[in-house]
């Protein structure tokens, strides 16, 4: 079997998921392994697609290999999809999979974006692998590995894939309307930012912009990161670990924390685009890794507007609220113009109106408190080159390690030891319910005095 290979790592050939690719190489000399560095020339991919277009037309099957950035592939791969849709690579009845490194923070919705654009190319797409790390330089992550390029030869063989089915178009635009007059504004000063990478002043997009902007009770200013002279695509260098610098001179990261992050609110707003926000902001939130892993936003209200089928992008949907959830931010809400934009498009000036005059916040769900404990432990591991980021969390107590919490270990010891023990059970009959509920019970007695007492 033919493999061309998309490396969409910035890196190239110095490329950790790259060496899994080529550790299959050695391990099934009977296939051939063609790579292409996609991530790392991008550029001359924009001037010339010929040679990428001939090397996946002639392959059999297209494996993707690439590094988890912010919750998707690094946006060098994202361009790289664009253009392989822009060029018109005729990939049907091919099939493809992908290799992913990370610390699995959200490797699930990296690998359901390549899914779903590989979907679109007509490709028959077999589940890939997603490693840690360091999982090739163990005898466990080399099996796992030489398992997953086995059950993708068994998959291809037995045609047994995943093919897109045929949907009918159900997303129908609905124009927004910009008002004819501006909502009073308030005297007090707030800094609403909205982050858009929109050029076209007649999109609907632009018109839901306006809308919003007229609605809102306060100020607004337009970030437009479509016209900043971004260098590239974040390139992985960790350089900015230990600098809190980008190693690019294009002055992004005095930008980002001068002009955006200091803003009391954030509206993002963008249009669907190969199953994300496209690739302008897919560069913008990688290159937002001169921050490190801190959550420097965090307690700020975030709102988007989209336009678009977003009703249909379930992991684009999944991706946001992630955003969210890992950033400590509330989540105003999420206007499009799939119907009624004008109402959804006000309601969410209300929404994030009521979060800036309340500082309204939300405890953080599942994708929050289980993202924020991967890095949690990404961090403390990797203190003594991340030490900006180690003295973020050491300030923000997200060294929570259970197993520090010594006392709460040797009372579950105790309670376990009267739970083996069914003669005790019986002896306490409801009694250890009770103690559960005992602290709940001080608080409401609390609270019934304090009322009583107005």
């Amino acid at each position: 079997m033919k493999i061309a290979v998309i490396n969409g790592s910035p890196k190239g050939k110095y490329s950790i998921t790259l060496q899994t690719v080529l550790y299959l190489q050695r391990k099934f000399p009977e296939h051939t392994f063609d790579v292409l560095h996609a991530g790392q020339n991008i550029k001359t991919l924009e001037k010339d697609f010929y040679k990428a277009k001939h090397l996946m037309e002639s392959a059999d099957a297209i494996l993707f290999s690439y590094p988890v950035y912010t919750f998707l592939a690094p946006s060098q791969l994202h361009r790289f999809i664009e253009l392989t849709k822009e060029n018109g690579v005729c990939l049907n009845g091919k099939y493809a999979t992908q290799i992913s490194t990370s610390k699995h923070f959200y490797d699930v919705t990296a690998h359901k974006y390549i899914e779903e654009n590989a979907l679109d190319l007509g490709l028959g797409y077999i589940r890939g692998l997603s490693a840690d790390m360091e999982d090739l330089l163990s005898e466990k992550g080399r099996k796992e590995a030489e398992q997953f390029f086995e059950r993708f030869l068994w998959a291809t063989k037995e045609n047994i894939c995943v093919r897109k089915t045929e949907q009918a178009d159900r997303y129908k635009c609905v124009k927004a309307t910009v008002p004819q007059t501006v909502r009073k504004q308030r005297p007090e000063s707030k800094d609403i930012v909205i982050l858009t990478d929109c050029t076209d002043p007649s999109s609907n997009l632009s018109k839901m912009i306006a809308r919003f902007r007229m609605q809102l009770p306060y100020e607004s200013r337009i970030v437009n990161i479509a016209e900043y002279p971004l260098a590239g695509g974040c390139l992985g260098c960790f350089h900015c670990a230990v600098s809190e610098k980008c190693v690019y001179r294009d002055g992004f990261d005095s930008f980002l924390r001068e002009n955006i992050q200091k803003a009391d609110a954030i509206v993002y707003a963008f249009t669907v685009s190969d199953h994300s926000m496209g690739v302008r902001f897919k560069m913008y939130d990688d290159r937002n890794f001169c921050n490190g892993h801190r959550t420097v936003t965090v307690g700020m209200p975030i709102g988007y507007l989209v336009s678009g089928p977003y009703s249909a992008e379930h992991n684009l949907r999944t991706v946001i609220e992630a955003r969210s959830e890992t950033g400590g931010n509330f989540l105003a809400g999420v206007a499009t113009d799939e119907r009624e934009p004008d109402l959804q498009v006000d309601q969410l000036c209300k929404s994030l109106s009521f979060a800036l005059e309340t500082g309204h916040t939300a405890p953080r769900n599942f994708w929050g408190v289980g993202g924020m404990k991967i890095f949690r432990d990404l961090i403390y591991q990797m203190r003594g080159m991340m030490r900006a980021d180690h003295k973020f969390y050491k300030k923000q107590g997200i060294y929570d390690f259970p197993q520090k919490k010594q006392l709460t270990s040797l009372k579950m010891y105790l309670v376990g030891m009267l739970l083996s023990n069914e003669k005790i059970l019986r002896k306490m009959g409801n009694k250890m319910n009770e103690g559960m509920l005992a602290p709940y019970a001080k608080l409401f007695a609390r609270l019934d005095k304090e009322n009583g007492a107005d």
